[in-house]
C-alpha cells in the first residue's frame, strides 16, 4: 500500500505530519553525492518519505537506493529538522509539516546510477564546487554541514 496515497484519500490536502529521511553521502575523496531531482530539476541530497514498518534508517537507505542505486551501510545521525520552517504546500495543494532526519554515510556499495525515474542525474561534487541550482529546502543541511555546530543538529 502506498501510505501517502492512502493518507491523502482520508484527509485530502489538509496539513499532516510526515517523516522524511535522507543521507549526505561522501565518497573516498570526501565529495558529496547530489541528485538532480526529476520533480524540480534542482540538485539535492537523496531522501524521501517514510513508509509503514520502516525505521528512519530503513527509509534513508531505501530512498538512497531507489534514487541512486547505492546501498548504504553504516549511517551516522547528522540532524533532525522540524518546526514551522519545515512546513510546505506542494503544487497539488497537499500540505505537510515535515520532520526531517538526515544521516551521513561514507560506507556504501554498488554502482551509482546516472539517471532513473526520480533522478535526472546523480553525481559526487567536491565540497568547494557545489552546483548553483540547489534545492532550496536542502541548503540548510549544507549550511549546517559547513558549520562548526555540534552534531547531531536538532532544529
Amino acid at each position: 500500500m502506498d501510505y501517502i496515497k492512502h493518507l491523502r484519500s482520508l484527509v485530502g490536502t489538509e496539513k499532516v505530519i510526515m517523516v522524511v529521511a535522507g543521507a549526505i553521502v561522501f565518497d573516498q575523496q570526501n565529495r558529496i553525492l547530489l541528485q538532480k531531482r526529476s520533480d524540480n530539476g534542482r540538485w539535492g541530497m537523496p531522501g524521501g518519505f517514510m513508509e509503514f514498518n520502516e525505521t528512519v534508517q530503513d527509509t534513508a537507505k531505501r530512498e538512497v537506493y531507489e534514487e541512486t542505486g547505492l546501498v548504504l551501510n553504516k549511517l551516522e545521525l547528522f540532524g533532525i529538522y522540524s518546526g514551522s520552517d519545515y512546513e510546505k504546500t506542494f503544487e497539488n495543494g497537499d500540505q505537510v509539516a515535515m520532520v526531517q532526519i538526515i544521516f551521513t554515510c561514507s560506507d556504501y556499495e554498488g554502482t551509482l546510477v546516472q539517471q532513473n525515474e526520480e533522478s535526472l542525474k546523480n553525481e559526487f561534487f567536491p565540497l568547494n564546487h557545489l552546483p548553483n541550482d540547489l534545492f532550496l529546502e536542502h541548503k540548510v543541511f549544507l549550511k549546517d554541514l559547513f558549520s562548526t555546530k555540534e552534531r547531531p543538529i536538532i532544529k
